[in-house]
């Protein structure tokens, strides 16, 4: 097994002198060594076909006892240097000081194809960052970043990738909802990938320790290394930089508003500085269409990562950001103004978003009036949102009375004759719109499919593969990766994991309320 490993991170930036694996304050360091801890009796359990090939192994090498020692934590490769980064973060907007990789080990960099990859271990042991925590993982919550991060990429959203998903063979006592009630599950690790971890976090913690010397170097290096075409450090490419970061940010946002994903917790420490979803803990997917909705049973009194207010979220974090390199910068009407467009740049790239959803290829004034309409609707009952578009794509502007009964299999419940009246307006609203588009039904259908995925990973689909893997079956984890590799899709023999939530998992722990507890 061949790889081309690289270890640019490592001989770069500043490392902790201290050694010893025990949890501790770092200063003036960028990342601690670390390694991972032996698991007893590993078993690869999945694997995915185009990371494998994105990092330059072949299936072949995919099934070796090395890759599974590898990729378990149990060898480490020779001339590699595992480690665990150093970051601080607000979480729930609260200062938190010194967080880190409390669970994740990073093994090396793989370059190939002019791409290169930080290949990373989640759960295989103790950081000097881990607090109080163990530094490992359970299966659960495995399956769940596996499957989730791998779907995020086929529905065309920003983010982590995953390369293996591994029984450690050891038990793992976890408190799922935080009661008092902890028990032991299956652990397990996931290896994940992307072309770098770092997070708003990475550079926050130098700014609180007002140690600008590595905050200049950590910022110089990442220009260097993931934005070569701003130029060279300078007070002018730093602004840049984080003009930059700050586009990516909402675009990536955007994409969650899409497809009606909800990250959880976004956290400072949670957000990548490459624009990518990162971290899948407590995610959910709008099963009915709310913007109040949160997946996140510690953040279910405040509501602060609540699906309507992601967009203000990452404002606030940026903020931080900003805060976090003004020193470097001292221009703080240059930042300001890159926030404010920001605010602009939502309102626009919303708008865009929701056309398209709507298939709707040219602009009018009214526009924003007709999709506020439809979000008012939405929420008059509970409506399925990844139902409701698809199915949308089907209706003909000619018919704007058949309008409730193409989308009737996105309510969960009978519509009241109020809010069928309600609908029959938009519809007909709806259908007066298009009356302005040049293209036929069919046309606008292909279209919207290509933005309204038919199958996401709703939260009962994951918690059924969790359920069987308990078990000893893991042959439903395979088949939510194969369906999730086409969410655009019509995959007529996968029909039925294109519906509702099953009215079981309405309540179900895993399914409606989830925790951090990994």
């Amino acid at each position: 097994m061949k790889l081309n490993i690289k270890n640019t991170f490592t001989k770069t930036l500043p490392a902790d002198p201290i050694l010893k694996n025990n949890i501790r304050q770092v200063d003036k360091a960028c990342f601690s060594f670390v390694t991972p801890k032996k698991t007893s009796n590993p078993k690869l359990l999945h694997t995915s076909p185009e990371m494998i090939e994105n990092i330059g192994l072949t299936q072949t090498d995919s099934k070796s006892d090395e890759f599974l020692k590898i990729f378990t934590g149990n060898t480490v490769l020779k001339n590699t240097t595992p480690y665990a980064m150093c970051y601080g973060g607000h979480q729930f907007g609260n200062w938190a000081g010194q967080l880190g990789d409390g669970r994740a080990i990073n093994l090396f960099e793989v370059k190939h194809n002019n791409k290169q990859w930080v290949l990373q271990l989640k759960g295989a042991g103790e950081t000097p960052y881990s607090r109080s925590a163990d530094g490992l993982a359970v299966l659960r919550s495995s399956i769940r970043e596996y499957l989730c991060s791998e779907a995020m990429f086929h529905l065309g959203v920003p983010t982590t990738r995953a390369l293996s998903l591994a029984l450690s063979g050891d038990q793992v006592l976890r408190d799922i909802m935080y009661n008092g009630n902890p028990e032991y599950e299956k652990g397990a690790i996931v290896t994940r990938v992307s072309p770098s971890f770092l997070r708003f976090g990475s550079y926050q913690i130098f700014a609180a320790k007002q140690d600008n010397s590595t905050l200049k170097t950590l910022v110089d290096f990442t220009i260097k290394e993931h934005f070569p075409d701003l130029g060279t450090p300078s007070k002018k490419t730093y602004l840049k930089f984080f003009k930059t970061v700050s586009e990516r940010t909402l675009d990536m946002i955007i994409h969650w508003q899409r497809v009606g994903f909800v990250h959880g917790v976004m956290n400072t420490d949670n957000m990548s500085i490459l624009g990518l979803t990162i971290d899948y803990g407590p995610y959910g997917w709008l099963e009915g269409f709310d913007f109040g909705w949160t997946p996140n049973t510690t953040d279910r009194q405040h509501k602060r990562y609540r699906f309507g207010n992601q967009p203000n979220v990452g404002l606030w974090n940026l903020i931080q950001l900003a805060n976090a390199i003004y020193p470097l910068i001292e221009d703080a009407p240059a930042l300001e103004q890159i926030l404010e467009d920001y605010k602009t740049n939502f309102d626009i790239k919303s708008l865009k978003m929701m056309r398209s959803k709507l298939g709707l290829q040219t602009e009018n004034e009214q526009d924003k009036l007709l999709i506020q309409n439809l979000e008012d609707s939405l929420h008059l009952t509970e409506t399925d949102m990844t139902i409701f578009f698809r199915n949308l794509s089907n209706f003909e502007k000619e018919n704007p009375s058949d309008g409730l009964k193409i989308v009737n299999e996105a309510f969960y419940t009978e519509t009241s004759k109020d809010i069928k009246e309600k609908w029959s307006t938009w519809f007909k609203s709806y259908s007066e719109r298009l009356d302005q588009e040049t293209l036929c039904n069919e046309l606008r259908k292909e279209k919207m499919n290509l933005v309204n995925p038919k199958y996401v990973l709703r939260n009962y689909m994951s918690q059924l593969a969790i359920d069987a893997a308990n078990e000893g079956n893991y042959q439903l984890i395979d088949d939510l990766f194969q369906l999730l590799k086409q969410p655009y899709h019509e995959q007529a023999k996968h029909q039925k994991w294109f519906a509702k939530r099953p009215e079981w998992a309405r309540n179900k722990v895993g399914c409606s309320m989830l925790s951090c507890s990994s």
